[in-house]
């Protein structure tokens, strides 16, 4: 049997015709930046995320970036990053001139440890990302008790977790601002790169639409030294054609990673833990094994797709040797790169294919 890591073709074919309608939408109409299907968008993922406002752009860096922009946060400022996530939630910080400060992550979570946080603030520190990572929400009531004390701004990085809950809220309502990928991997992908915000700040969207506009509030008046980063209208039509199946698929995510965590059993294989209170979306199920790379092999021989998230920390790749950091400094983060498998998971996987994967990996010595 082959199972690849991850598919698109069972959603495709589900949505083709959808998809294609919203393609000949915009076509049809001949608006291609700022039209009906991007406001469309912003209301629909607004009302999802529980959210007052939402605001495309062109990527969830960009997402990101200007969610920091519009904070105020730059030259000279710190932010609290996880040391265990994509290097995109440390180049946010970068681009806007501040400096990403590391905070080790819960080995079992993989997010960031609410235990490291204060030890790292300084009177520098402005504002931290929490990073949800692989779809599995942080224990956000400490991060914003921490933020409140401290006076932080939070952006929550939500690139990984549409649709994922703590204690009954949806990610993404919890801090200052929230920012979204829509790479086309994504629980919610469209078909290239895209992203968003949310907020309920009304001068936090307003002033992103127009760090995204080239800082302009309207045409040919600039307020800001801004960028080109917004949601074209063809991605708008393919999100607003996935976003209301987004819940099915996520509940799909749910059953396959049911099954994963009840039914491997390997002395070797650590399994993710779920935070008590949470609804995590498995964009990623990431086990840990000490032999990761011989399980790798062993899984690729069988016909099983895998991938490794992340190999190298952000701390060791060469963009930020700037900071620093040596090896032995970041154990936590260090351990999850030299051990992390992420397993086969996507919008439908079949049972027979689940139980393949299980059945490979209880079986491997």
């Amino acid at each position: 049997m082959k199972i690849p890591f991850v598919t698109f073709r069972p959603m495709e074919r589900e949505l083709e015709d959808d998809l294609r309608a919203g393609f000949e939408r915009v076509f049809t109409k001949s608006q291609y930046i700022g039209g009906t299907e991007n406001e469309k968008f912003e209301r629909a993922f607004a009302k999802y995320c529980t959210a007052r406002y939402c605001v495309g752009c062109g990527n969830g860096l960009d997402a990101l970036m200007l969610a920091l922009r519009a904070l105020g946060i730059g030259e000279g400022d710190e932010v609290l990053v996880p040391s265990n996530t994509y290097i995109a939630t440390a180049l946010a910080v970068t681009y806007v001139g501040a400096k990403p400060i590391f905070v080790e992550p819960d080995i079992r979570t993989f997010n960031i440890d609410c235990t490291r946080i204060e030890e790292k603030i300084t009177d520098r520190t402005k504002a931290m990302i929490p990073v949800h990572l692989y779809g599995q929400p942080c224990d956000m009531q400490p991060i914003m008790d921490i933020a409140a004390r401290c006076r932080l701004k939070v952006v929550e990085d939500c690139a990984q977790a549409h649709g994922a809950v703590y204690h009954g809220r949806a990610v993404g309502a919890f801090g200052d601002v929230a920012g979204f990928s829509f790479y086309p991997g994504k629980n919610l992908g469209a078909l290239g790169d895209a992203g968003a915000i949310v907020t309920d700040h009304e001068e936090i969207a307003a002033k992103v639409r127009a760090l995204g506009n080239y800082g302009s509030d309207y045409k040919y008046h600039h307020i800001y030294k801004g960028n080109n980063s917004r949601l074209d209208e063809l991605q708008a039509a393919f999100l607003l054609a996935k976003l209301p199946l987004l819940d099915r698929m996520n509940e799909e995510r749910r059953r396959i990673a049911g099954r994963y965590l009840f039914e491997i059993h390997h002395p070797e294989i650590i399994l993710p833990y779920v935070l008590p209170g949470t609804i995590p979306v498995w964009h990623i199920f990431g086990i840990r094994c000490a032999r990761a790379d011989a399980l790798e092999k062993y899984l690729s021989e069988a016909g099983i797709g895998t991938g490794k998230h992340y190999p190298v920390p952000m701390h060791l790749q060469e963009c930020y040797r700037d900071l620093g950091i040596t090896e032995g400094e970041l154990p936590i983060a260090e351990e999850i790169s030299r051990t992390e498998l992420s397993l086969p998971m996507y919008y439908g996987m079949t049972e027979q294919e689940v139980s393949y994967v299980i059945e490979k990996i209880n079986g491997f010595n």
